[in-house]
């Protein structure tokens, strides 16, 4: 199944320009049609590119999708050499400043198991390095990788490994091998975990269907597995979207299958594919990621799979866009305030009569004389001795 790589001579990734952002507008939706993929709960992400220029452009897109929080950085590491493996890559540096900037960020990176990981290594070769990793020869790689995103300050990297296990393509694939491919990937993740101050979530993310093998039965253990993911792009097997939901191994089996795990299920690869630009494809796997509320989703944004930086799918991109664009409320618009006419009440002065001051006749108390009366004079007569 096609994936983002460093090779991207053919992929149709351009400068990312202002004539990006000007294309399109916001779409109307009916008031009473629930918008796939609206949910604020969902971290919505892209891979726009595995270097810089990916991190770059992560605000262009939020710009483009009308301020939509752009909330998962993804990008891969080389597997051609160990070296990359390692994380011996200068751009894990801006990736990690991207994602300490805000701590409700998710840093997604995709880790191959094995260098020469394109190489089209034959079955038989797939089969012992497989052995080899099980019995420990590469634990060094991994320790060396884990240490790396801790001294860079992301020990909670969400670590796809060993991703698309159940397909052909890839050097770490699983089908040589099952049951050592399981413990060489149970040996990498407590070889991982072993370094201090680390909080990785390991993603295990086959390709949709069964492909080489049922993904099932490359399924390490729920001790070893944080997160349930699956690749899956619009092309076969299964004509239509309903039959990439029922198909065995298929999107309702992944459900399924996290549900009775207790795993919380992701998208970290999906996009157009094999149909060219079909936007009822892109209109129901966001319905169907609404419905499922997966922990994270990334599209991948480059030719023939993106909708922004890929011009050949422009109805696509629409429903995208319209799927994904935050619904504003429309503005409030303010009732005109009519201010009520003051009257003024006429002030009609009261008279003022004067009370007339009535005098008050001053009668004269008559003076009676008091008569006197004399006193009588009694004489004493005069004892003898």
């Amino acid at each position: 199944m096609p994936r983002p790589r460093r090779r991207l001579a053919n992929t149709c990734v351009g400068t990312v320009t202002a004539g990006l952002l000007a294309t399109g507008a916001t779409l109307a939706v009916p008031e009473d049609e629930e918008l796939p993929g609206s949910s604020p709960d969902i971290a919505v992400g892209a891979y726009l590119d595995f270097g810089p220029p990916g991190v770059e452009r992560i605000p262009y897109l939020s710009r483009w999708l009308g301020g939509r929080e752009i909330r998962v950085g993804h990008t891969y590491l080389p597997g051609d050499r160990w070296a990359g493996i390692e994380g011996n890559v200068s751009f894990l540096d801006d990736w990690a400043r991207w994602r300490l900037a805000r701590p409700d960020r998710l840093f997604v990176l995709n880790v191959p198991m094995q260098e020469r990981n394109e190489g089209r290594v034959p079955d038989h070769e797939v089969a012992r390095l497989i052995r080899a990793g099980a019995a420990g020869d590469f634990d060094e790689h991994f320790r060396r990788l884990a240490q790396r995103l801790v001294d860079l300050g992301v020990p909670d990297t969400v670590v796809v490994l060993g991703w698309e296990m159940n397909g052909v393509t890839y050097t770490h694939r699983c089908s040589p091998d099952p049951e050592n491919w399981k413990a060489y990937w149970r040996r990498i993740v407590g070889t991982m975990r072993s370094v201090p101050g680390q909080r990785f979530k390991f993603d295990f993310a086959p390709n949709r269907g069964s492909d080489a093998i049922g993904w099932t039965t490359c399924y390490p253990g729920d001790d070893v597995v944080d997160i349930i993911g699956m690749d899956s792009y619009d092309q076969g097997p299964g004509r239509t979207f309903d039959d990439q939901i029922t198909q065995p191994y298929g999107l309702q089996h992944h459900v399924d299958f996290a549900k009775a795990h207790g795993k919380p299920i992701s998208y970290p690869e999906w996009g157009l594919f094999r149909r060219g630009d079909n936007p009822e494809y892109v209109r129901r796997m966001l319905r169907w990621i609404e419905q499922q509320k997966p922990m994270y989703h990334t599209i991948t944004d480059y030719c023939p799979h993106g909708v922004w930086q890929c011009k050949q799918n422009p109805r696509s991109a629409k429903e995208f866009r319209k799927a994904l664009t935050p619904q504003v409320p429309p503005p409030v618009v303010p009732t005109p305030v009519v201010p009520t006419p003051v009257v003024p009440t006429p002030v009609v002065p009261t008279p003022v009569v004067p009370t007339p001051v009535v005098p008050t006749p001053v009668v004269p108390t008559p003076s009676v004389p008091v008569p006197s009366v004399p006193t009588p004079s009694v004489s004493v007569p005069a004892v003898p001795t």
